[in-house]
């Protein structure tokens, strides 16, 4: 819990930079640093999805993640919590900002390898560094969002410590079943979802309703497991 804690506590500090000092930045900067991050994201969601042993086990995550997703209305939900956030806390601002600020980095800092297994191996050794490293860039990506988006990145601060800091406490039941295939395949997934946010909410290219496609991270490794009894 303790790298959970760091995360959360640079994300706060981050985004607060970023409200503060954000309006000393020029539109054309922020806008430069989005599109910049949203490039990374996309490379980095790409090079994820390569180190996938199964694209089959990937593509059927996906199909049966986003079935269930919209099934549970999930985009839709983190939509009414930000909106709900919004009202109670930043009624002044811009309510479109405030959303989207928090869906996307709420979904930017828990999707991908280092907050899992990052989580998994605080829990598990009480070594934070592979966390250290992610709040880091966490950090930045705050201070950018935050500069733009407002308060809302500062709220997905909440999703990360639930988030990561369940990872952490329930790693050693997980230590038991996980094995490296089922954390590739889902590391794979995640990458595809990484591209479909930076396509979507950083890049503005197309509209994608990424939150729905997150019970695609928990199908992938009962795939494989299923997979493995053959």
């Amino acid at each position: 819990m303790v790298g959970t804690l760091i995360n959360v506590a640079v994300i706060l500090v981050g985004g607060g930079l970023g409200l503060l000092f954000g309006s000393k930045l020029s539109e054309r900067l922020k806008s430069t640093i989005i599109a910049g991050l949203g490039l990374f994201t996309l490379v980095y969601g790409i090079s994820l999805f390569l180190k996938t042993g199964n694209s089959l086990v990937v593509l059927g995550s996906l199909l049966l993640g986003v079935l269930l997703g919209e099934w549970m209305h999930i985009e839709e939900g983190l939509g009414r919590l930000g909106a709900w956030l919004e009202k109670k806390f930043n009624s002044k601002s811009d309510r479109s900002n405030f959303i989207n600020g928090f869906i996307t980095t709420s979904l930017l800092f828990c999707i991908g390898p280092m907050a899992i297994l990052g989580s998994i191996q605080d829990g598990l050794t009480g070594n934070f560094e592979t966390l250290a490293i992610k709040s880091v860039l966490d950090g930045f990506a705050a201070f950018a969002f935050a500069s733009s988006l407002g308060t809302g990145v500062l709220f997905s601060s909440l999703v990360v410590l639930i988030y990561q800091g369940a990872i952490s406490l329930l790693a050693r039941q997980a230590q038991t079943i996980a094995t490296d295939a089922m954390m590739n395949e889902l590391s794979a997934v995640g990458g595809v979802i990484l591209v479909g946010i930076a396509v979507s909410s950083l890049l503005e290219i197309k509209k994608i309703r990424t939150g729905n496609f997150l019970p695609a991270l928990i199908i992938a490794p009962i795939i494989v497991w299923i997979i493995s009894l053959f």
